[in-house]
């Protein structure tokens, strides 16, 4: 542990990795999904997630028609930012964007809250967004809320360094 570190670090690799990309993913649901990014500033937009798959590929429902698509179609990469606030769990995944048009995989990831932007999923303005993880940052709590806000609250009231009752890591699936 560095001396400016307060969070014991972890690595994961393979499966353990997509384990835990997909916990935290999936507890959060929504990410602020960059695009853009060789351009500054880049373009950010709140994203619902759907699904981490069993290989660590996102995924989610996007229009044909959106910025974010026309952003990824000149360059696929793309930066994830998901916040559990209620946990103090915290995952960025930077990857390449994969726009998706097949009926199958419309079909298996369509949700009825997606019917808020779509005319149903035959809508031919849907597609399909799949971001496969190049690498991916977590800070997970392991003590809960609660008590790492103690310990925090702690640490700021007597000037002590401590364990801050998180871990953190790469995850490289």
């Amino acid at each position: 542990m560095h001396s400016d570190d307060q969070s014991p670090r972890q690595d994961l690799f393979n499966n353990e990795a997509v384990n835990k990309l997909k916990e935290l993913a999936e507890k959060s649901r929504n990410c602020f999904f960059c695009t853009n990014l060789g351009s500054y500033p880049h373009t950010s937009r709140p994203m619902a997630l759907q699904e981490v798959d069993q290989e660590g590929n996102l995924w989610f429902i996007s229009s044909t028609e959106s910025t974010k698509n026309s952003e990824i179609a000149h360059d696929p990469r793309v930066s994830l930012y998901f916040q559990n606030n209620s946990s103090y769990e915290f995952l960025v995944v930077s990857g390449k964007a994969t726009i998706h048009t097949d009926k199958a995989l419309i079909d298996k990831y369509w949700t009825n809250f997606a019917n808020a932007w779509f005319e149903g999923k035959e809508d031919p303005t849907v597609s399909i967004i799949s971001v496969k993880p190049d690498e991916s940052d977590y800070w997970d709590t392991q003590d809960g809320k609660i008590v790492s806000f103690i310990k925090m609250s702690f640490m700021a009231i007597t000037g002590k360094k401590s364990d801050d009752g998180g871990i953190e890591g790469s995850l490289k699936v």
